[in-house]
């Protein structure tokens, strides 16, 4: 039977095996990690993206296709995690307002949500590269712009979009360099690819083969509460609003629950609020909200029972003057966890290679804070994206530091003043950022070629400015040639970081050999406690 129209209930079915299609298939995507690195991650940041997308329709009923559309896009803004992650975000972002006002989608409107869907992407990124994600979902949109009206038969033109999906994919070593050298495809590519796949799969009728992967979602927000005495509203209101609005329309929403209750988050986008309160009229509460649009995901807490079950920490209190500036950052390993906690960092997220925190968990971090500028430090270039989508998302004045590595944070984070302007201390951070080098020592997860160098599974790699420079057997000896490289005629101080797997002696005697050879300058050692990378190592 051919199929003309997609509606919302297949909609459904087609984005829930996209996204099982895409978690079955995720480490082939990470396996295409232009670095042989035990951090590709690619396949595993676009398919939680994608869980979180999904989870917003699968106890759905029913609905129309610009209704599906959307709580998939808006699971997927709050879920983004990495580079790849926000962009499929993006994408997701464009095809739901291709949907919007759509009850079906016949083969043109199809075809020009896929091409909404391109042009939100690229907006997404200042500077948007060729040979990515991007090129193939504009090949796969340019194809349906041009070729719709040849069809009348949905499966035979989504599955022609796909090949020419994939034919571009085919061609991204031709235009990224870096993708030729290392022998691979682009991995959002293949990602892309796999997801219209599953939608292809559910199209046809073709039965999963696949499960639901088992997901921590992201929390709840944490209600700490610790006695009767500390209740004055008593609860826990939770729901999310789907109807379109705005920024001024959160906002009074958030004005008017300040008359019902207290610990009031009002966050979300043009077609999704996310709203948390403690009140003694949740009723009230959820009554405003349905001047806006319907409610889904309702949770509401007896919090006075709680506390007779359980003791938990205490909330800051509403009426707390809020402080000038309050700080997050982003690390992994507990050693630099704690670095960045001794240096004043309000909240840390731990997360970095291999665990991209997700929009969401940004949000959460910036709504506890009772600050009136935020200031992100995400010290991971995957991470920036998200970091910067969670300041578009919230009505707080946020600013994010775009480091990427620890040790640029770090100094970064030194440069701070408290007694500053937020321009003029995003100026200092991002400057005194630019200037650390760092380099990272880890190890060769595959078989392969780069810039002529022979690099073996199991073969210790030093990475520097975007570049594996030095391949050998011992982190320590490696570390020492990848300094080599990095040290200049104007260089002061060298850092070094090392992680769980390098034992605190063999690191205090790596430490001492950098002071003999390089006498003028300051040496400083740390643990870091980072997995994966053997040391972390700045100059500056």
């Amino acid at each position: 039977m051919e199929t003309k129209a997609i509606d919302g209930i297949l909609l459904k079915k087609m984005l829930m095996e996209a996204a099982l299609n895409l978690d079955a298939n995720k480490k082939t995507v990470d396996d295409l990690n232009v670095f042989p690195v035990p951090d590709g991650d690619t396949g595993t940041n676009m398919s939680l993206t994608m869980q979180y997308a999904v989870r917003e329709i699968e106890s759905l009923p029913e609905g129309n296709v610009s209704e599906i559309s959307s709580l998939t896009s808006s699971g997927a803004l709050m879920g983004a995690r990495g580079n790849s992650g926000v962009i499929l975000s993006q994408l997701l972002r464009g095809f739901a307002k291709g949907c919007k006002g759509h009850k079906e989608l016949d083969i043109q409107t199809a075809a020009q949500a896929l091409q909404y869907a391109s042009d939100m992407a690229y907006k997404a990124v200042m500077k948007p590269t060729e040979g990515t994600i991007l090129t193939v979902a504009r090949g796969m949109a340019e194809f349906a712009m041009s070729r719709n009206k040849d069809y009348t038969n949905m499966e035979n033109f989504l599955t022609d979009v796909i090949n020419e999906g994939r034919a571009v994919l085919d061609k991204t070593p031709d235009m990224l360099k870096v993708l030729k050298d290392a022998g691979v495809v682009d991995a959002g590519g293949m990602g892309l690819v796999f997801i219209m796949e599953g939608a292809l799969n559910a199209l046809t009728g073709k039965e999963s083969k696949f499960q639901q992967p088992a997901i921590e979602w992201d929390k709840p927000v944490e209600d700490r509460i610790e006695s009767h005495e500390d209740i004055t509203f008593g609860y826990c209101t939770e729901f999310i609003i789907i109807g379109d609005n705005d920024e001024n329309v959160r906002d009074q929403l958030a004005d008017k629950f300040k008359d019902l209750g207290d610990s009031i988050i009002v966050v979300g986008d043009e077609e999704k609020i996310k709203v948390h309160l403690h009140t003694d009229n949740p009723d009230k509460a959820m009554g405003m909200a349905l001047e806006i649009g319907s409610l889904t995901r309702i949770k509401i807490e007896n919090m006075r029972e709680q506390v007779q079950n359980k003791a938990v920490k205490k909330p800051a209190k509403a009426s707390v003057k809020p402080s000038k500036y309050g700080v997050i950052a982003v690390a992994s390993g507990d050693g630099i966890k704690n670095l960045f906690e001794d240096l004043g960092v309000d909240e840390v997220i731990l997360g970095g290679q291999t665990m991209n925190p997700s929009t969401q968990s940004f949000i959460e971090k910036i709504e506890e804070l009772n600050a009136e500028n935020i200031i992100i430090l995400p010290n991971n270039s995957n991470i920036i994206l998200a970091a910067n989508q969670s300041k578009e998302i919230s009505k707080k004045n946020v600013i994010v530091i775009p480091t990427k590595t620890v040790p640029q944070g770090i100094t970064a984070l030194l440069e701070f003043n408290p007694e500053l302007l937020p321009n003029d201390n995003m100026d200092l951070m991002t400057e005194a950022a630019s200037e650390v080098k760092t380099g990272q020592v880890t190890y060769a997860v595959r078989d392969t070629s780069f810039k002529g160098k022979d690099i073996k599974q199991g073969d210790i790699i030093g990475i520097f400015d975007g570049e594996i420079t030095c391949v050998g057997n011992d982190p320590e000896e490696v570390c020492g040639e990848l300094l080599n490289k990095m040290v200049d005629e104007y260089s002061e101080l060298i850092s070094i970081y090392y992680g769980e797997d390098v034992k605190k002696e063999s690191a205090e005697s790596f430490s001492a050999s950098v002071e003999s050879s390089y006498g003028e300058m300051d040496v400083e050692l740390h643990w870091g406690g980072q997995p994966l990378y053997y040391y972390i190592v700045s100059v500056e």
